[in-house]
């Protein structure tokens, strides 16, 4: 239960703010052996995450009809990741990607470039300004986030930041994104489930969507209430200090 819960709050809390979490569950299985880290726990734990962004955004999503262009938008943004994503996974490209040496080049450049896109008073805001030239750039800055230690939440926020967005509707937009990139994580994941003939389900499975549904919705609601107040430099100081940590063991 403990390694759930583990699992549960490094899910919950890197999947939506800008550290990468893919790098973080990387890093971790690398030193520690986890015996409940399987397909089965992996995808109850993106369940987890997928109902707290849903419930966190519950108004926007079944007021549907007068939102219904955000969703096709967001939709069209996610359309270049899920399809480079699952040439990346079919071709096993993907496993080229997860070097340790990698996530730290990618956690401290991006975490640079995070630095100098949140350095400006931007004023642009999701429902008035998000265009479809837009949209464009963002999905396709997205892709990035498909190699560890970049940030899907980070790389989206970088591009909005870039794109003169406020810091706020940055975040927001990161969050809808994730909607459909996390569903289409559930289907694939679900349907590598069921051809790999382990239907299993149990009260890990339980447990692994309850914690990470709380630590995700816990993450979403005050990420967005800090970044109110204060600068993107807490995430910039600790991305560049894990990727210089990281450098430091793959080169001595």
């Amino acid at each position: 239960m403990i390694e759930i819960l583990i699992l549960s709050i490094i899910q919950g809390v890197t999947e939506f703010l800008p550290v990468s979490s893919s790098s973080h569950l990387i890093l971790i299985s690398d030193y520690i052996k986890f015996d409940n880290k399987g397909l089965s726990i992996d995808i109850s734990l993106h369940i987890g995450s997928f109902l707290a962004v849903i419930t966190f955004f519950q108004k926007e999503i079944f007021n549907f009809v007068k939102n219904k262009e955000l969703f096709f938008k967001v939709f069209l943004s996610s359309i270049p990741v899920m399809i480079t994503g699952f040439i990346l996974f079919k071709t096993g490209l993907v496993n080229y990607l997860r070097v340790i040496e990698i996530i730290g080049w990618t956690t401290l450049i991006f975490g640079i470039l995070l630095f100098i896109s949140d350095k400006f008073n931007l004023n642009k805001n999701l429902k008035k300004n998000l265009s479809y030239k837009y949209v464009f750039i963002i999905g396709i800055f997205q892709v990035l986030s498909l190699v560890p230690g970049v940030s899907r939440s980070g790389i989206v926020i970088t591009a909005a930041r870039f794109l003169n967005f406020n810091r706020v509707d940055s975040a927001k937009i990161s969050f809808l994104l994730s909607i459909p990139t996390l569903a289409a994580v559930l289907i694939f994941g679900v349907i590598n489930h069921i051809e790999s003939q382990n239907l299993g389900f149990t009260i890990l499975n339980i447990f692994a969507i309850l914690f990470s549904f709380i630590f995700s919705l816990i993450t979403i609601k005050y990420f967005l209430n800090y970044i109110k107040n204060f600068s993107l430099n807490v995430f910039v100081i600790y991305r560049i200090l894990l990727g210089v940590l990281i450098l430091y063991f793959v080169y001595s």
